[in-house]
C-alpha cells in the first residue's frame, strides 16, 4: 500500500483514540460520551477543534490547557498513539478488510478497559456485555468462526467463574472479580477457545511477574489489590496478533 494510505490508517486510529479518551474519562463517572463536547477537566473550558488534534495538540501546547495552563495527562496522547499504531499493525497482519475492522473494535475496547481498570479497578458492563454480543455475532468474519467463538466464550467465562466460586467457597474470599469474568468471556468470543487459554496463561504469567516485582521493590503484601484487566487485555492482544505462531512453537517443543 501507498505511504499515504498507511498515514490515513494511523490518523483514523488516533482520532478514534481521542474518542476512547472520552470513554475512559466519562464511563466510570456515568457521564454521556456524546454530550457535551470535550472540555478541560480543570477549568471546564470547551476545547476548540484546533486544540483537539490527536497527539499534535498535546505537543504544541506542551501538555497544558491553553486557558488555565493546567497539566494535561500524558495518557491522552498515549491512548491516541497506541490506537493508531494498533490499527496499523492490524492492517499489516490481517489486511485491509472486514477482519481488521472487527479486530479494531476489539482492540479499542481492550484499551478502554485497561485504563479504566487501572484507575478505578472496575471493568464496566457497558463494554463487556456488548463486546460479547459483537464477538459472537461478528465471528463469521474472523478466523475462529461462530462455533469456536461460542466455545471460547463458554470456556473463558466458565473457567473464571469456577475459579471465583472455588475461591469464595474454599478460601472464603473473592478470587476473581465479576468484571474479569465478563472480560475473559468477551475475549473468548472474539478469539476462540485456544487463544483464550493462551490469554489466560500469558495474563497470569504477567500478573505473577509484575506482582512479584512490586512485592520485592515496594514491599506490597499478597493482599494488595492489583487490577487484572490490563493483563488480560495485553494477553489478548498478544494472542490476537501472534497466537498462532506461539502455539505452533509450543507444539514443536513438546514433540
Amino acid at each position: 500500500m501507498e505511504w499515504s494510505l498507511w498515514g490515513l490508517i494511523f490518523l483514523v486510529g488516533a482520532v478514534i483514540g481521542s474518542f476512547l479518551n472520552v470513554c475512559i474519562y466519562r464511563i466510570p463517572l456515568d457521564l454521556s460520551i456524546i454530550r457535551p463536547g470535550s472540555s478541560c477537566p480543570a477549568c471546564k473550558t470547551a476545547i476548540a477543534p484546533y486544540d483537539n488534534v490527536p497527539i499534535l495538540s498535546f505537543l504544541l501546547l506542551f501538555g497544558r490547557c491553553r486557558k488555565c495552563r493546567a497539566p494535561i495527562s500524558w495518557r491522552y496522547p498515549l491512548v491516541e498513539l497506541l490506537n493508531g499504531l494498533g490499527y496499523l499493525l492490524l492492517v499489516w497482519m490481517f489486511g485491509l478488510d472486514v477482519t481488521s475492522l472487527v479486530y479494531a473494535i476489539f482492540y479499542s475496547a481492550l484499551l478502554v478497559v485497561t485504563f479504566i481498570d487501572i484507575d478505578y479497578q472496575i471493568i464496566p458492563d457497558v463494554i463487556t456485555y456488548p463486546g460479547i454480543v459483537l464477538g459472537i455475532g461478528l465471528s463469521v468474519f474472523l478466523p475462529v468462526g461462530i462455533v469456536d467463538s461460542l466455545i471460547g466464550f463458554l470456556v473463558g467465562g466458565g473457567l473464571f467463574y469456577l475459579v471465583a466460586e472455588a475461591s469464595l467457597r474454599i478460601l472464603k474470599q473473592d478470587g476473581m472479580g465479576g468484571g474479569d469474568i465478563k472480560l475473559i468471556a468477551m475475549i473468548g468470543a472474539f478469539l476462540g477457545w485456544q487463544s483464550v487459554l493462551l490469554t489466560i496463561f500469558l495474563s497470569s504469567l504477567g500478573g505473577a511477574l509484575l506482582g512479584g516485582a512490586f512485592m520485592l521493590i515496594k514491599g506490597w503484601g499478597r493482599k494488595t489489590p492489583i487490577p487484572f484487566g490490563p493483563f488480560l487485555a495485553l494477553g489478548a492482544i498478544i494472542a490476537m496478533f501472534w497466537g498462532a505462531p506461539i502455539m505452533e512453537w509450543y507444539v514443536g517443543l513438546s514433540q
